[in-house]
Protein backbone atom coordinates (compact mmCIF):
# COMPACT_ATOMS: atom_id res chain seq x y z
CA UNK A 1 0.00 0.00 0.00
CA UNK A 2 1.42 3.88 -0.82
CA UNK A 3 2.50 6.20 2.18
CA UNK A 4 0.70 9.75 2.14
CA UNK A 5 2.02 13.26 3.77
CA UNK A 6 -0.99 14.82 4.09
CA UNK A 7 -1.48 18.98 5.31
CA UNK A 8 -3.51 21.12 6.62
CA UNK A 9 -2.88 25.08 6.15
CA UNK A 10 -4.44 28.14 7.19
CA UNK A 11 -3.65 30.43 5.00
CA UNK A 12 -4.18 34.52 4.32
CA UNK A 13 -6.54 34.87 1.50
CA UNK A 14 -4.38 37.17 -0.22
CA UNK A 15 -1.31 35.14 -0.34
CA UNK A 16 -3.38 31.78 -1.99
CA UNK A 17 -2.22 32.67 -5.51
CA UNK A 18 1.39 33.28 -3.94
CA UNK A 19 1.06 29.88 -2.11
CA UNK A 20 -0.25 28.06 -5.17
CA UNK A 21 2.27 29.27 -7.59
CA UNK A 22 4.99 27.89 -4.85
CA UNK A 23 2.93 24.59 -4.98
CA UNK A 24 3.18 23.65 -8.54
CA UNK A 25 7.27 24.46 -8.53
CA UNK A 26 7.08 22.14 -5.59
CA UNK A 27 5.14 19.70 -7.15
CA UNK A 28 7.24 19.09 -10.10
CA UNK A 29 10.29 18.72 -8.17
CA UNK A 30 8.42 15.98 -5.75
CA UNK A 31 7.72 14.09 -8.77
CA UNK A 32 10.83 14.26 -10.02
CA UNK A 33 12.32 12.66 -7.12
CA UNK A 34 9.88 10.13 -6.89
CA UNK A 35 6.77 11.16 -5.50
CA UNK A 36 3.54 9.67 -7.65
CA UNK A 37 1.65 12.25 -7.05
CA UNK A 38 1.24 15.59 -4.85
CA UNK A 39 -2.54 17.27 -4.78
CA UNK A 40 -3.23 20.83 -3.48
CA UNK A 41 -6.73 21.74 -2.48
CA UNK A 42 -8.20 25.35 -1.56
CA UNK A 43 -11.38 25.54 0.83
CA UNK A 44 -14.82 25.82 -1.67
CA UNK A 45 -17.52 24.50 0.73
CA UNK A 46 -16.72 24.17 4.50
CA UNK A 47 -20.48 24.04 5.64
CA UNK A 48 -20.95 20.93 7.44
CA UNK A 49 -24.28 19.30 6.95
CA UNK A 50 -23.01 15.57 7.82
CA UNK A 51 -21.56 17.54 11.46
CA UNK A 52 -18.28 17.43 12.42
CA UNK A 53 -16.25 20.71 12.32
CA UNK A 54 -15.31 22.59 8.89
CA UNK A 55 -11.54 22.95 8.16
CA UNK A 56 -11.48 26.45 9.12
CA UNK A 57 -12.35 25.48 12.60
CA UNK A 58 -9.97 22.80 13.20
CA UNK A 59 -7.33 25.14 11.43
CA UNK A 60 -7.99 27.73 13.81
CA UNK A 61 -8.53 29.95 10.73
CA UNK A 62 -8.27 33.60 10.68
CA UNK A 63 -11.27 35.34 9.32
CA UNK A 64 -8.83 36.80 6.49
CA UNK A 65 -7.73 32.89 6.31
CA UNK A 66 -9.04 30.36 4.11
CA UNK A 67 -7.69 26.28 4.43
CA UNK A 68 -5.38 24.16 2.29
CA UNK A 69 -5.72 20.81 2.21
CA UNK A 70 -2.84 18.78 0.35
CA UNK A 71 -1.00 15.54 0.16
CA UNK A 72 2.11 13.28 -1.64
CA UNK A 73 1.35 10.00 -2.47
CA UNK A 74 4.53 7.51 -2.48
CA UNK A 75 5.10 3.71 -2.89
CA UNK A 76 6.12 3.40 0.71
CA UNK A 77 7.19 4.84 4.31
CA UNK A 78 10.85 4.12 3.30
CA UNK A 79 10.35 5.96 -0.64
CA UNK A 80 8.99 8.66 1.52
CA UNK A 81 11.79 9.15 3.34
CA UNK A 82 13.98 8.79 0.46
CA UNK A 83 12.46 11.44 -1.59
CA UNK A 84 12.15 13.65 1.27
CA UNK A 85 15.70 13.75 1.64
CA UNK A 86 16.95 14.54 -1.55
CA UNK A 87 13.73 16.96 -1.99
CA UNK A 88 15.50 18.70 1.45
CA UNK A 89 19.24 18.89 -0.66
CA UNK A 90 17.70 20.39 -3.23
CA UNK A 91 18.60 24.24 -3.85
CA UNK A 92 15.32 25.33 -5.95
CA UNK A 93 13.62 24.42 -2.66
CA UNK A 94 15.11 26.45 -0.56
CA UNK A 95 14.64 29.53 -2.80
CA UNK A 96 11.01 28.79 -3.48
CA UNK A 97 8.92 30.54 -0.10
CA UNK A 98 11.04 33.35 0.97
CA UNK A 99 9.09 34.82 2.64
CA UNK A 100 6.70 31.47 2.84
CA UNK A 101 3.27 32.87 2.28
CA UNK A 102 1.79 31.02 5.55
CA UNK A 103 2.86 30.60 9.16
CA UNK A 104 4.72 27.77 9.38
CA UNK A 105 4.09 27.16 12.82
CA UNK A 106 0.17 27.11 12.41
CA UNK A 107 0.30 24.53 9.77
CA UNK A 108 0.06 20.34 10.38
CA UNK A 109 1.22 17.64 8.63
CA UNK A 110 1.74 13.76 9.11
CA UNK A 111 2.40 10.65 7.68
CA UNK A 112 -0.09 8.27 6.99
CA UNK A 113 -0.29 4.54 5.95
CA UNK A 114 -2.85 3.56 3.67
CA UNK A 115 -5.32 1.11 4.31
CA UNK A 116 -8.11 1.73 1.36
CA UNK A 117 -7.16 2.36 -1.66
CA UNK A 118 -10.73 2.06 -3.52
Amino acid sequence: MHYVDGFVIPIPKKNLASYMRMARKAAKIFKEYGALEDCECAADDLKTPMGGAPFTKFARAKKNETVVFSWIVYKSKAHRDRVNAKIMKDPRMAQMGEPMPFDMKRFAYGGFKVKVDA
